[in-house]
């Protein structure tokens, strides 16, 4: 299948935010409601566990709330507070070599319900690329113009608890932290609805990878290489095997940044599946403020300085 990707400006969510939500409605209802809708809060509750947990969002939040109107269900929706579990595979890398430091990732995703955007923003006047995903403020991974990066797998088990999706909280830290231990505070701190594992990278070269579940508490931990499972659930042989290809690549002294992202283009860390294969990778370089999205034959270089709109079709075959 083609999938086509955009790069937009778009300083906060205004008009042809809502065109797209009220496009991507029935997508988003699926993803946040699955089976269980009569088990999700309601709007209040919503609202009021983000005001306890992510108060810094709760103004763009609530200008979200009055762009789609009195619509309960879309309020639920625009929190992220709750919602249904999911899969996906990623794969990501910190790099301290030389052309360090850098984040590599790549993320696997079904094509048909991905969002197609890579963005720029300001909301609260800290500008941050991303990678948007739905249905308002979800970022996948990111970094903002301190030279924060921020980057999730999935945790490797369908465990569900009373948190938010990562996707929003990913955006929290982006638009309100400056460095790897602001932002380890903060996700030590705000409860995730799924069991997540997230990347954070300043441009000191200080990183951390956080474990996150319900129902127990943040590891923090050293992890460079980082895929889908956690030290708590018994992994996949899959999520296992990629993770020790990176780990041996970053241990390897000839390595260098160029040849590792090479290596995240290729199986097993890049998937050909059908249903979850690799969207795209990104590179992400927080001293230069830049960051490479590729696809086989494709680089997209966007930086604070010089972020160009531009659209690519690419063919999933």
């Amino acid at each position: 299948m083609f999938k086509r990707f955009l790069m937009e400006r778009e300083d906060r969510p205004g008009k042809a935010w809502l065109s797209r939500f009220v496009a991507g409605r029935a997508e988003a209802e699926r993803w946040y409601f699955g089976h269980q809708a009569s088990l999700t809060p309601t709007a209040k509750d919503c609202r009021a566990a983000l005001v306890n947990y992510m108060p810094k969002l709760t103004l763009h939040y609530d200008r979200a709330c009055d762009l789609v109107g009195d619509d309960d269900v879309a309020h639920r929706m625009l929190s992220h507070f709750r919602p249904a579990p999911e899969r996906h595979g990623c794969s990501q890398a910190v790099w301290l070599g030389r052309g360090g430091p850098a984040l590599i990732r790549n993320f696997d995703y079904p094509p048909d319900i991905v969002s197609e955007r890579f963005e720029i923003t300001a909301w609260s006047g800290m500008r941050v690329i991303c990678k948007a995903q739905r249905p308002w403020g979800g970022c996948v991974d990111g970094m903002n113009e301190n030279g924060l990066v921020a980057s999730v797998t999935l945790g490797g088990s369908r465990a569900q608890g009373l948190g938010f999706s990562i996707i929003l909280i990913i955006r929290y830290i982006l638009e309100t932290c400056h460095d790897v231990s602001q932002a380890v505070a903060t996700l030590c701190r705000i409860p995730v609805a799924l069991p997540q594992n997230v990347t954070v990278l300043d441009r000191s070269g200080h990183y951390a990878t956080v474990l996150l579940a319900p129902h127990q508490r943040p590891i923090v931990t050293r992890l460079k290489a980082c895929t889908n499972h956690q030290r708590t659930a018994r992994p996949p042989s899959s999520s296992l095997a990629r993770q020790h290809l990176i780990q041996q690549a970053i241990d390897d002294p000839t390595m260098t940044l160029s040849r590792l992202t090479d290596l995240f283009l290729l199986p097993p860390l890049y998937s050909r599946s059908g249903s979850f294969p690799t969207l795209y990778t990104a590179v992400y370089r927080p001293v230069e403020g830049r960051v490479d999205y590729i696809w086989p034959g494709k680089r997209w270089s966007q930086g604070f300085e010089d972020f160009e709109e531009d659209e690519y079709m690419h063919s999933y075959g």
